[in-house]
């Protein structure tokens, strides 16, 4: 059998599909990371067809395109559970400086480590350091359900903001390379920033209005479609596109902020609150998939004779001593307390993968080994799945509160209060 016919590929992908449930299974039971099963998956069938002898297409452009689908309903999947009330400003703010700040470092000590490494100049090193800056949200929002409710939400903020600061930041470093000035180009970043910002308000308003008055049963896919779309359209003008995203989810999770007083009549909760509800059910079974296939693919593209490159090897450990030394010293300077298992929780992947393939081919240095892709995001897996194994194994105590019924109730350790939050009335 020379190639795959239509059947085969759809048993293929059956199969595929069932064997990441079982994984979903196996990673919230033991808490290792579902998407590295799915990777070291990819990897055996790779092993498999070339066993049997088989021809397989090119799938890198596949491979682009569900990890752009992929980020797009991960992001939107994270920003549905995201509630903004006044009491958690605090968990916001601490995740959003986390995430610049170990963004920024890392990115200028690996972008310093690869201007020796690749012989190239800071700009166009800080260009490849970047993506190996950025954690995966990909990785970390559906492996840290076991965490407490408040490490929880600190960790899905965190790693959406890194998506997002760190796609930014990317971008803004391709558009420093064609621009004349400094001027020129701190301009370009505001206006950038700011369009993007106006788009996201207003076409989240539009999006939200008008499906409310779709009386159809079928709509929340042609919602999808619609988000993709502008995803793609402002990506096509280097906007931060992941921001519309973003934007989009948290105004549909947190509606009655962004529709105040008078503004509130245009707002249908009735019509929005089942929009809301199947919408997010969708977008967790489409984000599944994706996640499934994007991983899964990955590891059937991965070469395995580039892991016996010594230097490869040598700098993807320096690449992870950066970025978990950069870590542990934030946490220990500036957080200090209830600091574990979160500064392990650092892993690489869909965001990494996609933003190496966005490399314009004019700016791409050719000594770049794709190993160290696969090194950083594999050991950077692992770890958090070792970490987060051993913070299982710990007792969590609960906390003892007063409600308002006058009687005492043991909240389990997965709803405790952090710390700093904790009351006693």
């Amino acid at each position: 059998m020379e190639h795959f016919d239509s059947n085969g590929l759809v048993i293929i992908g059956s199969l595929i599909i069932i064997i990441s449930y079982l994984f979903n299974l196996v990673a919230s039971r033991y808490s290792i990371p579902s998407v590295l099963l799915l990777i070291v998956l990819g990897v055996a069938l790779q092993g498999l067809v070339s066993a049997t002898g088989m021809k397989t297409p090119d799938l890198i452009p596949i491979l682009e395109v569900l990890g752009t689908i992929g980020l797009i309903m991960i992001v939107l999947e994270a920003s549905l559970d995201l509630e903004l009330e006044r009491g958690k400003r605090k968990v916001i703010s601490r995740a959003f400086f986390t995430s610049l700040v170990t963004l920024l470092l890392s990115a200028v000590i690996i972008g310093w480590m690869m201007t020796i490494y690749l012989k190239v100049n800071m700009t166009t090193g800080l260009l490849y350091a970047v993506p190996l800056s950025i954690m995966s949200s990909a990785i970390i929002i559906p492996s840290v359900s076991a965490l407490s409710s408040h490490k929880r939400e600190l960790m899905v903020y965190e790693s959406t903001f890194s998506d997002i600061l760190g796609i930014m930041l990317f971008y803004f470093l391709i558009s420093s390379m064609e621009a004349e000035s400094v001027g020129e180009m701190g301009l370009d970043v505001l206006l950038n920033l700011s369009l993007t910002v106006l788009i996201s308000l207003v076409a989240s308003y539009l999006l939200i209005f008008l499906f409310q008055k779709i009386r159809t049963e079928l709509k929340l896919f042609l919602l999808i479609a619609v988000l993709i779309l502008l995803y793609a359209i402002s990506k096509m003008f280097h906007l931060s596109s992941l921001l519309i995203i973003l934007v989009f989810g948290l105004m549909l999770s947190n509606r009655r902020i962004f529709f105040p007083g008078k503004i509130r009549k245009y707002l249908d909760e009735t019509q929005m609150s089942g929009i809301f509800d199947n919408f997010k059910m969708i977008t967790l079974e489409s984000s599944f998939v994706v996640r499934t296939f994007f991983f899964v693919i990955f590891g059937f593209t991965i070469i395995l004779s580039s892991l016996v490159n010594i230097k490869v090897w040598l700098v993807s450990i320096l690449v992870l001593a950066v970025l978990y030394g950069i870590r542990f010293a934030w946490f220990r300077l500036v957080i200090r307390k209830d600091i574990y298992p979160d500064i392990w929780m650092a892993p690489r992947g869909l965001i990494t993968i996609l933003l190496f393939f966005s490399i314009p081919e004019n700016l791409a240095v050719a000594g770049f080994d794709d190993g160290i892709l696969l090194l950083v995001i594999l050991v950077s897996s692992i770890t958090m799945a070792v970490s987060m194994i051993k913070y299982r194994k710990q007792p969590q105590k609960g906390v003892t509160l007063e409600v308002k019924g006058g009687m005492n109730d043991q909240l389990p350790a997965d709803e405790s209060l952090p710390p700093e939050e904790e009351t006693v009335n």
